[in-house]
């Protein structure tokens, strides 16, 4: 009996002490953010699927004041998708094949990375399932990108606290931004960028701020501010909402609190300046209060959908104490 249980014992052992799985060695992926390398046969990308794809993943970026794919794309013939071109971060591939099917894989080749593989009999195939599938796809590129930016932010983040103090939030942001401006309930943080700015503004307002028209009330505030806080370079100037552009505007929860989102266009009421801006309005029904945080940019001379992501996604990630 007793060597029965001795032997049962060093069974068990043993098998505890087997040696584990070893896990499969990762490049690190590499690509620029909201970047997305395409591969398919280049007679298919000069064709209709090509034309197709980039239809469905270079629509505007919303909220721009001239127009800029929401993903840049990076075409590959399949003849050269080997080695170093399979660690790009994103990826869409297209491979003929007798199963008709789209599929997502995260960390296929690389780290971080997300592989769109759709695979089908002819191109006819292959763009009804991209199509089928481009808002999930989409939406996946961009909660990957705005995760992959935190990373990157997370790198060098800010040791300020004056967002912290103010408004008892904690938001991400890089240490590149500094405060331009600190009153009672006002907070302005910019970041200085080559011929221009990226900029943060906070500030609450009391709970019964947005009665009536919300829309119309959004964007009343915004100007209101903009008279009281955020002055353009000549006298008598300041930030208003520009009309011409008709603002998007979105209803979501950030943390399970009721959030207006609106996407627009600025300019300088007497003066010669414009740009993008992106506006949370968050309820904070524990503190009886709404609290606004707002994304805008000044740069004429470049593209602005990188530093708008920038903006939104420190905005997404803000947290209450």
């Amino acid at each position: 009996m007793n060597k029965s249980i001795v032997f049962v014992f060093i069974l068990f052992f043993c098998a505890c002490k087997e040696p584990k799985t070893k896990l499969r060695y990762l490049p690190d992926s590499n690509a620029n953010i909201n970047h997305l390398t395409v591969v398919m046969p280049k007679q298919s990308w000069e064709g209709a699927l090509g034309k197709s794809t980039r239809a469905l993943l270079e629509s505007p970026y919303e909220g721009l004041p001239f127009d800029e794919p929401q993903f840049t794309l990076k075409y590959l013939p399949p003849k050269v998708f080997t080695g170093f071109a399979r660690n790009s971060r994103n990826i869409l591939w297209f491979v003929k094949d007798s199963i008709a099917r789209f599929q997502m894989m995260e960390n296929f080749m690389a780290k971080p990375q997300l592989v769109a593989k759709v695979t089908g009999e002819d191109d006819d195939v292959h763009a009804y399932l991209l199509e089928e599938n481009i808002k999930l796809f989409k939406a996946s590129l961009t909660e990957k990108e705005q995760k992959e930016k935190r990373r990157r932010i997370k790198k060098s983040p800010t040791k300020d606290r004056d967002l912290q103090e103010r408004f008892q939030i904690l938001m991400l942001y890089p240490t590149a931004y500094k405060t331009v401006k600190d009153t009672a309930n006002f907070v302005w943080i910019q970041k200085e960028i080559p011929k221009g700015h990226m900029n943060l503004v906070a500030y609450s307002l009391p709970s019964n701020s947005l009665r009536g028209n919300v829309k119309k009330r959004i964007l009343e505030i915004r100007d209101s501010i903009g008279i009281a806080h955020i002055p353009g370079r000549l006298k008598g100037s300041y930030m208003i909402t520009e009309r011409a552009y008709r603002p998007y505007f979105y209803k979501k929860l950030m943390e399970g609190r009721l959030t207006y989102m609106t996407k627009g266009t600025w300019e300088v009421a007497n003066d010669f300046m414009a740009g993008p801006f992106v506006n949370y309005m968050i309820k904070d029904t524990l503190n009886n209060r709404w609290l606004v945080i707002e994304g805008f940019t000044f740069a004429p001379a470049s593209n602005k959908r990188d530093q708008m992501f920038e903006l939104n996604t420190i905005i997404d990630a803000v947290v209450f104490e």
